[in-house]
């Protein structure tokens, strides 16, 4: 699984952070999403697709890739 962000397109609501702060994070000055870990573990991909899921601006894109994709 691969995760980006698109910091044009986020209204920096926080449902990233909420669902995986260890992900995802909010830029001090404007408050919009940062990519804190852009390698995830498998016990993280769960959370980031709730995130990807929840983000109202659609901000956040999931790649699903390999064997992984049946995992979470």
């Amino acid at each position: 699984m691969q995760v980006s962000v698109d910091r044009n397109r986020c209204c920096s609501s926080g449902m990233c952070v909420m669902n995986a702060p260890e992900v995802f994070d909010q830029d001090d000055q404007d408050s919009l999403v940062t990519l804190r870990q852009p390698s995830l573990r498998p016990d993280q991909f769960a959370d980031v697709r709730l995130a990807a899921q929840l983000c109202p601006s659609g901000a956040i894109t999931v790649t699903e890739d390999g064997p992984d994709r049946a995992e979470g």
